[in-house]
């Protein structure tokens, strides 16, 4: 991950999405089991994308997310190891001390959803023993985050979690639209310019990319970064394309 010393990015960035169930790579349909499609071995899979120019890898342990526990360890440990860029992982991380043996395994910055959301001051006690290593997920449907692998709502919405988790000293927040996230039908900007506005740390996008000018608009929305799984799996565009229609607009 290209950071600043705030902790935020140096410039926009294009980030491939590794999300693996049963040991496999797969890409859900707005975050239902049932909908996945595969994609094989997730050490290969991150090889392909440090070999197209990612300069980070989204690491999602989807059975975790959805069982509440890491289901996919030792997958993910592979592919720790296997690769040279930053990772962020997420999925099944629900106490400081998971989140904790993760950073001192190498992963660079913990995705925390469920626990934060059930206990907010885990950020704060995290950040404060690894500064700029925790990432809060905020997942939304229909304008509330949701929860427990995309399927319980919280009763708050993304700006009021957004402000409470950067005072708590997250790095900072990944928002997925879940209404858009898997159908490459394109984005909705206007959550994440709210999120943007509403707090000063970066928003990391995702849900729904389909083509480059969702990237585009993403970025001209103020996200610091965007995360594509699908579009770059089913080659609606290739990853050096992605990055370098970001970089034709600098």
């Amino acid at each position: 991950m290209t950071d600043d010393a705030s902790g935020g990015f140096d410039e926009f960035e294009v980030i491939p999405a590794v999300d693996i169930q049963n040991g496999e790579v797969v890409q859900l349909v707005q975050g239902e089991r049932g909908t996945e499609k595969t994609y094989g071995d997730p050490i290969e899979a991150a090889q392909r994308w440090i070999d197209a120019g990612a300069e980070t890898l989204h690491l999602i342990d989807l059975d975790g997310a959805f069982e509440g526990e890491r289901g996919n360890a030792g997958a993910i440990d592979a592919v720790i190891d296997a690769v040279d860029v930053p990772t962020q992982l997420g999925g099944g991380i629900r106490t400081a001390e998971d989140a904790t043996d993760l950073l001192e395994r190498g992963v660079d910055r913990v995705i925390l959803g469920t626990a934060a959301v059930e206990n907010p001051d885990i950020v704060a006690e995290i950040s404060d023993d690894h500064p700029d290593s925790v990432v809060v997920s905020l997942d939304a449907k229909d304008g509330e985050v949701v929860v427990e692998g995309w399927t319980e709502g919280a009763g708050i919405s993304p700006v009021e979690a957004a402000q409470r988790y950067e005072d708590l000293g997250a790095a900072a927040i990944l928002f997925t639209n879940v209404d858009v996230e898997g159908r490459l039908e394109g984005v909705a900007t206007e959550p994440v310019q709210e999120l943007v506005d509403a707090t000063d740390i970066p928003v990391i996008a995702s849900g729904g990319v389909a083509t480059l000018e969702d990237v585009r608009d993403l970025e001209d929305a103020g996200a610091a970064a965007v995360v594509v799984g699908s579009a770059l799996y089913e080659g609606n565009f290739t990853l050096a394309q992605a990055q370098a229609t970001v970089d034709a607009g600098e």
